[in-house]
């Protein structure tokens, strides 16, 4: 007789939360207030020395230093992000962290009607309780088809 047996781990979604979904929308909510109001020291110490950042119009980006660069240049005062919180999926990396997964938005406050959303996947490493994003994925940008 054969037998198999496994364990299966499902992730969440916005329709059935749990306390790891929670902490990491806790956590795409901090990054991102600090990414909004150019807080570039809560910023970097959210994202690890190596991250790497995979953009689907810039390419890859590999390191701390060049990502907070690359938000003081092309972020600050022009580009605000909002999560479309019913699009966010949290599945759980074990021994690992998190691996994020949803769309966000993107708005101009200099140009109103510039509205821009993508899709991204984002990994958090825990260290002991101390999450920190190590990669991130960001691709489809578009001109805000999903926000009309």
């Amino acid at each position: 007789m054969f037998l198999c047996s496994s364990h299966l781990s499902f992730g969440q979604t916005s329709e059935h939360p749990d306390a790891l979904y929670e902490t990491v929308k806790s956590l795409d909510a901090k990054l991102f207030d600090a990414y909004n109001k150019c807080d570039l020291g809560i910023l970097g110490s959210m994202v690890s020395d190596d991250l790497e950042f995979y953009h689907d119009q810039t390419g890859l980006m590999v390191g701390r230093a060049p990502f907070i660069a690359a938000i003081k240049q092309n972020i600050c005062g022009k580009v605000q992000r909002t999560l479309i919180e019913k699009t966010l999926e949290v599945y759980p990396l074990k021994g690992y962290g998190a691996v994020e997964i949803g769309i966000h938005r993107f708005h101009h406050p200099n140009d109103p009607d510039n509205v821009g959303d993508a899709k991204f996947v984002t990994i958090w490493h825990n260290d002991n309780g101390v999450w920190r994003v190590t990669r991130v994925i960001s691709y489809e940008h578009n001109e805000g088809l999903l926000a009309k």
